[in-house]
Parts: structure tokens; sequence; C-alpha cells
């Protein structure tokens, strides 16, 4: 009941008898992904449907048709669009420029018309940062490695030359003692 209630929501009609429903007015996409920008449209007449992207980087159209007619793609968009008859197109390798709000327009022939919103969000994938993190995390591991053994062998000399250093006392205070006791 909740879908039925929010494409009756979306069903934005026009006293002409246009209609238009936007199945996904909310789509996320990461970088290099296809998203489909799916509607669909219903007249009495032949309907032109247009599309247009509007993003903080200006407007663009990106596609005009007539259905079972001609179709008008932008050339930005020339290798990236595919259309369907139901007014949907397919984006293909979308990037960070493609977020945004898409409209589209449908204009029945006797000039009555229609309007849908999409609103896409494109995410990057992190890998890069992920892979940085990564090899500082081996550096550091690197390095405290290192430090440990370097602080090992200090401590190895160090107990080393303490032992040195009491045997020299040990032998040169049993001297002082030995000549001590001769000269009494």
């Amino acid at each position: 009941t909740i879908t039925s209630t929010l494409i009756t929501l979306l069903c934005l009609s026009a006293p002409g008898g246009v209609s238009l429903v936007v199945a996904q007015p909310n789509i996320n996409a990461t970088v290099a992904q296809n998203i489909l920008l799916s509607v669909e449209y219903s007249c009495r007449g032949i309907a032109t449907v247009e599309w247009k992207h509007v993003s903080s980087w200006g407007t663009t159209k990106i596609v005009e048709w007539k259905s079972g007619n001609y179709v008008n793609i932008s050339t930005v968009y020339k290798d990236r669009v595919t259309t369907f008859e139901n007014g949907s197109i397919q984006l293909l390798n979308v990037g960070m420029r493609d977020a945004g709000y898409y409209f589209v327009t449908v204009t029945e022939e006797y000039g009555t018309n229609t309007y849908g919103t999409i609103i896409v969000n494109v995410y990057e994938i992190i890998y890069e940062d992920l892979h940085f993190v990564a090899v500082l995390f081996a550096f550091l591991a690197a390095v405290s490695a290192i430090l440990i053994c370097f602080m090992w062998l200090c401590n190895k000399f160090l107990h080393l030359f303490q032992k040195k250093t009491t045997h020299k006392l040990t032998a040169s205070t049993t001297e002082e003692i030995e000549l001590e006791t001769i000269e009494c």
C-alpha cells in the first residue's frame, strides 16, 4: 500500500491527459556505474520527451525525442545515453559531474505537458584512500619493528657494559684491599 500511494503521489496528471510516473525519485550511485532513470508516461497523442540535467556546473539538455520518431542526443551524452519508449533513459559510466537533478518533461502534441524530477547522488569509491592507509600502516609497522630491534640491541650492549664495569670495579677494589693489608 505504501508503494501504490507513493506511485500515486508521483503520478502527475495534466488536464490534457498526459501522465508521468517517476519510479525512483532518488538514486545513489558510485563512479563508473550505469544508472537507469526510470519513468513511465502515457498520453492520448504523440508525445515529446525531453531530459535535462541541472547541477552546480549548470543546465545541460541530455536528450529529446518524439515517440516513434527522431532522437536528438546532446553531443556531451552521445555515447553515454540509451533511450526507452516509456520515457526512461539509461546513463552509462556516471561520474561526479553527473550528480544533480534530472528533469523530464513530457509534452503532448496539443501542448499539454507534465514534469518529473529525479535526484542523483554519485559517490567516489575510496580504494585510493584505503591503499594509502594500508601503505602507511605497513611503513609504521616496519619502522616500529626496526626501533624495537634497535632498543633490544642497546639493552644487550648496556648489560655487557655494566658487567665489564662491575668486574673492573670489583677487581680494583680487591687490589686496594690487598694493598692496604700489605702496608699495615
